[in-house]
């Protein structure tokens, strides 16, 4: 129902949005997009990487910075983090004062998991089959945590580029599972839980099926998975990926789906790359069911958060209003879902022509 407000005004005038997915509300702006930008602007050098690095702490056959020597796996290769975030012996104890000032103890484990033997790949670059080999890793990863007693969560998320705080350019992403159910997965939780109580069914199966009737913030889609820049979009080219069944996790996920899940990643990965025609910077993660209980409220799906918002060399970060009012985009969701299809499925790189 649209009241006071036609809808064709959401291209032009301010408004707000509502992600109800978190309870939370985003303003959008897009009069401002035509705003000059005198602002930091950053020279993008992008030099090839080498298939093997020697000074590399993931490639194979070299020595971690913990002292440990990494076999030399061809295909995928999961360790224990050598600087872990969480410890699994930590005591699950609390502490309290005045009912104010309180700590929990949290134990967990992290883990490493390197994509490819390659160090000059990325998931953008990657065939589909190694993709796949990927999160059918990520399944088994999930589901063996899942089996300690002392986890209640697994969370698993890539950090690309040195501007998202990656330390090593080898592909690889992180495996955090920990004892509570972390703040941001939380929230998301309540919601799926509330909509299935008070409405019945699931939150994102009838989200799914309004942005598909809609189609214009659909990006992508094959016969098991759709990838579409989310109405409530923040991040200014943010995508969300979500199977077309309602499944809560990884494992859950047929051979087909997983093939077509694989087939998605590589993508919008390779249309992220292709769309400042550079190695695009983003945090992507899954969200799939806590393992504390059953939760049949919980739909499996996938988060992509890339700062990149005019060109290579211009960032955007949460500063500002964002950070001490409320998020805020110029962008709108179906203009960055237009230029997001625009883009080719051939990497740049492989491409005599690329398309910008």
């Amino acid at each position: 129902m649209t009241t006071g407000v036609v809808r064709d005004d959401f291209a032009k005038h301010p408004h707000r949005r509502f992600n109800p997915l978190t309870g939370e509300w985003i303003l959008v702006s897009p009069h401002r997009g035509e705003r000059p930008w005198q602002g930091k602007v950053e020279r993008v050098v992008t030099p090839p990487l080498a298939a093997y690095d020697p000074e590399c702490y993931l490639c194979p056959g070299n020595r971690r910075a913990g002292g440990a020597v990494n076999p030399a796996y061809t295909e995928t290769f999961v360790f224990d983090n050598d600087f872990s975030a969480l410890l699994p012996e930590t005591s699950p104890g609390s502490h309290e004062e005045g009912g104010l000032l309180i700590a929990e103890g949290e134990p967990g484990i992290c883990r490493v998991m390197c994509f490819s033997p390659r160090h000059d790949l990325t998931m953008a670059e990657m065939e589909e089959e190694q993709i796949l080999k990927v999160v059918n890793v990520w399944a088994e990863e999930y589901s063996s945590l899942s089996e300690r007693p002392y986890v209640g969560y697994v969370q698993i998320f890539e950090n690309k580029g040195e501007l998202m705080g990656c330390s090593n350019p080898h592909p690889h992403c992180q495996i955090w599972a920990e004892k509570r159910v972390p703040v941001e997965v939380a929230k998301e939780s309540a919601r799926l839980r509330q909509h299935r109580e008070t409405r019945g069914g699931c939150l994102l199966c009838e989200i799914l099926r309004l942005e598909l009737k809609a189609g214009e913030r659909i990006v992508f889609e094959n016969d098991g998975f759709v990838v579409l820049v989310p109405f409530w979009a923040v991040w200014p080219f943010e995508a969300l990926v979500l199977p077309r069944r309602h499944v809560g996790g990884l494992p859950d996920l047929s051979g087909m789906e997983r093939e077509c899940l694989a087939e998605a990643l590589r993508r919008i990965t390779t249309r992220y790359d292709n769309l400042f025609e550079s190695p695009f910077p983003y945090s992507a993660g899954v969200h799939q069911s806590p393992t504390d209980e059953v939760h049949p409220e919980w739909h499996l799906h996938m988060h992509f958060y890339p700062p990149l918002l005019r060109s290579a060399s211009v960032k955007k970060f949460m500063v500002g209003y964002e950070m001490l009012a409320n998020p805020q985009r110029d962008l709108t969701a179906e203009v960055s879902a237009a230029r997001l299809r625009e883009m080719s499925d051939v990497h740049y790189r492989r491409s005599a022509r690329p398309q910008r």
